[in-house]
């Protein structure tokens, strides 16, 4: 085992020595300087080498204080340097070549082209629920509570998953507890549940925004790519009076809140595809001071025909006594019917890189 080791290096060796015998140019050194540092080389084997090297190229003292600064050993650099004087009447290497640009972004719609985006995205919003068919799904929800609580007892994290089956039906959601950790609940209502609850996320969240009656002002934000689909991206604001109810069940104080928020409205689908809201001007007596949401849709088949659906929601909140988190995922869905009924499904979260902005490709 080990004469085989020695010989192995042994070869490396002769091997190495044998390729310095050879002329190298600019890059060659910089590219083996850059392996050398990468893969930790002793440093006075690495000078032993560039002692050998002929360059065909003037090596400058910039190039060298370069790879001095990315880790090349204080031998290394010495060799370096003796190699940029031996090289000083030689030709300049060429310049290396520029990254590409980055694609040119796309201009913003015109001004008439965003009433008419915000035209259609209200026609969608406001008859969304209207074009879905009966269906059932899973929603499976990871729940986290950090306590602000400073008593003692009453700090710590709490956390827990639930699995509902979420029902379709006549335009209107139903919740079903399945289980809680794993295990089987029955006779326990979503209500029931205790923690941070929601509801809604099919089609409310979008009829509030979009109501007229709301008082939204939209504005243009910019342009998105998200799930490989270039979006639209509005921006809006609705005040108090059409606001974001909130309900504190230690103190049992409600109040509505102004929110903003951003839609990501799919250019190809006409559909949109995510709904942003953050509370805003909570009064600082409030025992809840900020909630944001994120829901996302997506593309899903449901029987022999797919569907703009809930595929990802987010809530994060803050308050006096904690602050929490609720993340659920719409899965396994099934057309309504006599024999519809799903139980458990896969717990594991979706992927969150699906959940972000993609860079802008050519």
């Amino acid at each position: 085992m080990f004469p085989k080791l020695r010989l192995l290096g042994l070869f490396l060796v002769f091997s190495l020595a044998a390729f310095a015998q050879r002329p190298m140019s600019v890059a060659e050194v910089v590219t083996f300087i850059k392996s050398q540092i990468k893969s930790s080389g002793d440093d006075r084997t690495t000078a032993d080498y560039l002692r050998k090297v002929k360059l065909t190229q003037h090596l400058d003292d910039r190039t060298v204080e370069e790879l001095q600064g990315q880790g090349a050993g204080p031998l290394t650099v010495s060799a370096l340097k003796k190699l940029a004087a031996d090289s000083a009447s030689l030709p300049a290497p060429p310049p290396l070549a520029a990254a590409p640009p980055p694609p040119p972004l796309p201009k913003p719609p015109s001004a008439a082209e965003q009433q008419e985006i915000l035209g259609e995205m209200r026609e969608y919003a406001l008859s969304y629920t209207k074009n879905l068919p009966n269906y059932v799904c899973i929603q499976t929800t990871h729940r986290r509570q950090q306590s602000n609580s400073t008593r003692p007892g009453y700090g710590g994290v709490f956390a827990d998953v639930i699995q509902e089956q979420l029902t379709f039906y006549d335009k209107k959601e139903t919740y079903k507890v399945l289980s809680q950790n794993g295990q089987s609940v029955a006779n326990k209502t979503h209500d029931q549940l205790g923690g941070i609850r929601s509801s809604g996320e099919f089609g409310t969240m979008l009829n509030q925004i979009f109501d007229p009656d709301s008082g939204a002002d939209f504005g243009w934000e910019r342009w998105a790519t998200l799930r490989g689909r270039r979006m639209y991206v509005f921006s809006y604001h609705i005040g108090k009076d059409h606001g974001y109810s909130m309900l504190d069940e230690d103190s049992r104080r409600e109040y509505t809140s102004a929110y903003q928020g951003e839609i990501y409205f799919d250019r190809d689908l006409k559909a949109i595809m995510v709904v942003k809201l953050d509370t805003v001007n909570i009064p600082p007596d409030f025992p809840i001071k900020d909630v944001q949401i994120r829901l996302d849709y997506d593309l899903i088949k449901v029987g022999d025909q797919a569907y703009i659906l809930p595929y990802h929601y987010q809530l994060d909140s803050k308050a006096d006594r904690a602050d929490g988190s609720n993340e659920a995922d719409f899965k396994l869905y099934q057309k309504y019917g006599a024999e519809s009924s799903i139980t458990f499904g896969d717990t594991a979260p979706v992927d969150p890189n699906t959940l972000k902005d993609e860079p802008d490709k050519k």
